[in-house]
């Protein structure tokens, strides 16, 4: 409808004919939610349907988060609500002011009615009968999540938006509720399968469903009843389709794409996607290819940059259980920041009380002052304290020769040091020749490489307050191949035999490598061994293992690359027993005061690949084997994998190893700046944030986020900048504050404006 009337709007001419299955006033929901970004946009589309809209809709500037019992308020979020039906009766009137015709009752089986039509919108919802017909053309993907939800109303008024939380012997429940009209509300309960299953609750029995969610929210809801309307407990579908059009066919709302309700864009993607197919009538008009290319070219980015935020915020929905342990307030940032388009700041700017309560509970357990950035705050492991938060991630080189590290690895080490990184991780450092993953690769073997590598720690150590780990480990089937930049993922002339844990080759170019035996784990087992003593002799504070992107170790532990019959093989309690033993050899020779951290993938990006119930069953076993912590990795285990890479893309994984084994973690993977690092220590999804190419390029990023957010203005002199470049430090932290509030300034002055009346 809102389709038709922006195109009638703007071609009088044009015939539009709207056929509904339904009768006019059948509406299946409650309410529906617009942000005021999306007013705005109503606005300037079409003035009078915001102005029917805006005399009708129930606005709140604020949100609750509350669990049993507990509550905290956040404000600046401009949302409001709208009932669903008195929305269609809105725009019904619209289209009829338009001259658009409207047919009720008037469901369409087929469309060769309609064969000399120019354009037929197929806007017929989630279970579209258009779209299946022709979902093969449309490329048509249908994933059912596992949470069941159900929706419902209430006449318990609401003054702000509110996540109501319950913790039950069954599991966790949330009611997403927020007041529409006046005197009524939606209330969309959600729970996982697993919940679900052990509460006791049938898909369609809705007065049982009722009398069991009066008794969980019975505060929430206060004396107020629940209303259904075929009020059935559903499993979300997210779909997608590759094309939206066929012939003169094109999909629209819902038939075209699902967006999950928790972060409110079902309705706001169908109209903003209403608005784009209009424009492209209105500038190609009966050039149907045109229309339906521009439409895309307009819409399908966004669309799918909602639908993935979406996902994100559905997943986390998914694992409530795993988030609700939380400290509440922490929980409550958890809840705000799921998408991840929200963050620190952003909530900061909408409204600072909130954020200050947040980072106060999180200092209270690290024992700084209550407004310290979470970045800027000590974390221990065994005998090793890390002044702050950030770490170098391991990043390849190249520039050792015969495995000795140079002036380089000085300079490369040395500088990001000085810069002020909390902990710096070397490059993968191999524990044989043989073990190199390119010629030009680190090693730690010789009496020749230690004398090396304390020339490097030792600078450290005396010029810095950064701590330095060594990161061991051995290439596998992933050896001897070339520079990256020379011919990726090829092997090296006269390469050495490559071994593995089964005979499979990473790609086509390289050799088949050699299934170990035995003898292997035995050799392998006291090369590590040996590598650990001498991590410890050339001064390293910590030592990580290499068990990840399907080097050695971790081609044990993926079925992509570990096909063995006989006790390293089949089950994961098997595929871990090499890596395991491993380690713990490692363990028992390094010193008991020193951390060990094993880097791990915990995602192969590839069907049959490794699963989350075994990167679970991974982690508790090196946790159990003395691991300190766990840094978390996806990925590179095949060539043919497909990662879903974004900003922050692998800190869920970093969060259900810490949150479902209780391990710290370290999380890395497009982290690119302070406000993002803060975001997930304060929802716990990891301890130590690692940056890599961040890092690469910009030495002082530690010492400029310390004076972004003014960390010890007041005693510069605490924060370990080298007495040489000490100087600096009171003209660098004014300009740094002073580009702070300029930005700040520049968001706030870029937020939509309030439509509240």
């Amino acid at each position: 409808m809102y389709f038709s009337i922006l195109l009638k709007k703007a071609m009088p001419d044009c015939e539009i004919n709207i056929y509904e299955r339904n009768k006019a006033d059948d509406s299946f929901g409650f309410g529906v939610v617009f942000s005021d970004e999306t007013l705005s946009e109503f606005l300037t589309r079409d003035p009078q349907s915001y102005d029917l809209i805006r005399t009708k809709f129930a606005y709140w500037d604020e949100l609750d988060v509350a669990r049993d019992g507990e509550k905290v308020r956040i404000t600046g979020n401009g949302f409001c609500g709208c009932s669903r039906k008195t929305l269609l009766q809105l725009l019904q009137q619209r289209c009829r002011e338009e001259g658009v015709n409207l047919h009720f009752e008037a469901n369409v089986d087929d469309l060769a009615q309609f064969a000399d039509s120019d354009i037929i919108v197929a806007a017929d919802g989630i279970n579209s009968g258009i779209r299946d017909k022709f979902a093969v053309d449309f490329g048509t993907k249908t994933e059912m999540k596992s949470n069941r939800f159900v929706w419902m109303g209430s006449t318990r008024p609401l003054d702000a938006f509110t996540y109501f939380f319950r913790t039950t012997p069954y599991g966790a429940f949330v009611a997403h509720s927020y007041q529409y009209e006046e005197g009524m509300s939606t209330w969309i309960f959600e729970t996982t399968d697993e919940t679900w299953q052990k509460a006791g609750f049938s898909v369609t029995d809705e007065e049982d469903t009722i009398a069991r969610l009066l008794d969980i929210f019975k505060e929430e809801l206060d004396g107020h009843g629940l209303i259904s309307n075929r009020s059935h407990w559903r499993q979300f579908p997210a779909i997608t389709n590759d094309t939206w059009h066929k012939d003169n066919i094109v999909l629209l709302g819902d038939a075209k794409a699902t967006a999950h309700y928790s972060i409110g864009s079902g309705t706001k993607l169908a109209m903003e996607c209403a608005i784009a197919l209009a424009d492209s009538v209105i500038k190609h008009k009966t050039d149907t290819k045109a229309v339906f290319a521009n439409y895309e070219k307009l819409r399908r980015n966004r669309v799918e940059m909602i639908q993935h935020a979406a996902n994100v915020s559905l997943d986390w929905f998914e694992h409530m259980d795993r988030h609700i342990q939380h400290p509440f307030m922490q929980f409550a940032f958890s809840v705000m920041t799921r998408a991840k388009k929200v963050t620190f700041e952003n909530l900061a700017l909408r409204d600072p009380s909130f954020p200050q309560k947040v980072q106060a509970e999180f200092n209270t357990a690290t024992g700084k002052q209550p407004n310290t950035s979470p970045a800027f705050t000590p974390f221990t492991l065994r005998g090793m304290t890390v002044e702050n938060r950030i770490v170098l991630s391991p990043m390849e080189q190249y520039s050792a020769n015969d495995g000795l590290v140079s002036d380089w690895h000085l300079m490369h080490y040395g500088s990001r040091a000085t810069g002020g990184v909390g902990l710096i991780l070397t490059e993968a450092t191999a524990i044989s020749p043989t073990g190199r993953i390119t010629l030009g690769c680190p090693a730690i073997y010789s009496k020749e490489q230690i004398v090396a590598w304390k020339r490097i720690t030792d600078f450290i150590h005396q010029n810095t307050t950064s701590k330095i780990g060594i990161q061991l480990g051995h290439s596998g089937r992933k050896g001897a191949v070339q520079f990256p930049w020379q011919e990726a993922n090829s092997p090296v002339e006269n390469a050495w035999e490559l071994i593995s844990a089964s005979p499979i080759p990473f790609n086509s170019k390289m050799v088949t490598p050699k299934e170990m035996n035995l003898a292997d784990m035995d050799s392998i087992t006291d090369e590590f061994v040996q590598a650990a003593k001498n991590a410890d002799i050339a001064g390293f504070d910590m030592i990580e293992l290499q068990v990840h992107h399907g080097f050695l170790l971790a081609s044990f532990l993926s079925p992509l690359t570990n096909i063995r019959k006989d006790e390293f093989g089949g089950n994961i309690e098997n595929r871990l027993k090499f890596p395991i033993r491993v380690f713990k050899a490692m363990r028992e020779v390094f010193p008991q005061d020193k951390p060990m951290s094993v880097r791990i993938s915990a995602s192969d990006w590839a069907e049959g690949g490794i699963t989350e119930e075994e990167v679970i069953i991974i982690a508790k076993a090196f946790k159990d084997a003395g691991a300190d912590i766990i840094n978390v990795s996806t990925g590179l285990t095949v060539e043919n994998q497909k990662p879903a890479v974004g900003r922050m893309w692998q800190t869920p994984f970093s969060d259900m190893v810490r949150n479902e084994v209780h391990v710290p973690t370290i999380t890395a993977g497009y982290i690119q700046d302070i406000d993002q690092i803060n975001t997930i220590l304060l929802n716990g999804r990891a301890d130590l944030v690692a940056l890599g190419k961040t890092l690469l390029l910009d030495t002082s990023f530690v010492r400029n986020a310390q004076a972004y957010e003014q960390f010890n203005a007041d005693n510069l002199d605490s924060i370990g900048i080298p007495k040489q470049y000490m100087s600096a430090a009171s003209h660098h932290y004014p300009y740094k504050g002073g580009e702070r509030k300029a930005m700040e300034g520049m968001k706030k002055a870029l937020k939509p404006i309030t439509h509240k009346k």
